[in-house]
Parts: structure tokens; sequence; C-alpha cells
């Protein structure tokens, strides 16, 4: 399977989980609604962000939008460069993650790039942790992983050769 086919394959498959998980949490929770799963750790709590991450550049939906469109097309043009697998994946959960949250961009505001994300989980393991959602896990996750392939796994074991004497 070529890179380009493995990171879109990741990429669809964050991009219809996040999806699904958003439209199930529309239907069903009102926004501010918190529901428990794991009492004082895992919580539902819907929320539309309108900015990036933990609450970053509120309203700056539209910039945060087109720099999604740029990292995506960025991912696809240069993927297939590629060595491992684990680089591959990564960029796919980027790429998932980054198109995931565009959709919402564009299909959930009044106009083109202005629409809010949802987000829907929330850890408790500090009063402020905000909530998130698939495509962000994608992108953490993603991020992380290529941290982990550029910085530790492509290190090449150096061998001292034995000296003669």
């Amino acid at each position: 399977m070529s890179a380009r086919l493995l990171a879109c394959l990741v990429a669809a498959a964050i991009v219809l989980v996040d999806q699904l998980t958003k439209w199930w949490v529309v239907a069903a929770m009102q926004i501010g609604e918190t529901q428990s799963l794991v009492p004082g750790v895992l919580y539902l709590q819907r929320v539309e962000n309108s900015g990036a991450a933990f609450g970053l550049l509120p309203g700056a939906g539209s910039f945060i939008a087109l720099g999604a469109v740029a990292a995506a097309v960025v991912i696809v043009l240069v993927v297939h460069r590629l060595e491992g697998r684990l680089e591959t994946v990564a960029m796919g959960l980027v790429l998932g993650g980054a198109v995931g949250n565009l959709i919402d961009r564009l299909l959930r505001g009044p106009g083109l790039l202005d629409g809010k994300v949802v987000d829907f989980a929330r850890f408790d393991f500090w009063e402020s942790f905000p909530a998130f959602n698939v495509a962000d896990s994608g992108i953490t996750v993603g991020a992380g992983l290529a941290i982990i392939a550029a910085f530790v796994l492509s290190r090449k074991p150096t061998t001292d050769a034995p000296a003669d004497g």
C-alpha cells in the first residue's frame, strides 16, 4: 500500500468517526449540557468553539480554517516522501483531524469557513481542562507520533568498529 493511500485511509477513518460522534452529540445534547461517563474522570460536555484549541483565539475560525486547508494540502503533497509507516500514520491522523474540524468550519456557520467546531469530551484532571473531539485527538496523537518518529525512532544506532591492536 502506498504511503499516500495509507495516510488517506487513516484520515478518512478519523473524519468518519469525528463526524458521526459530533452528529450524535448535536442530536443528543444541548450546548453546555454535561453528562458523566466516568465520574470524576471523563465527561461529555457539548461545547461550540469558534477559535483554536484550549479556547485560544476566539472568533478566529476563518483563519484557522485556512490554516487547516494549507496543512491538508501540504500533507497530501508530501506524504508519499515519508519513509516509515509510523510517520505516514501520524500524518494521516493530523490530516483527518484537520479535515474533520474543517468540515465544522464549513457547515456549522452562517458563512464560508466561519462555523464553530463541536467539542464534547472533557477530562476532569483539573477544572479548566478544555473539551475536545475526535479530530482534536487525531491531531494531538498524530503530532505526538510524528515527534516520536522524528526524534526517537529515526536515530540510527552508532556502532564503533573495534580497534585493531
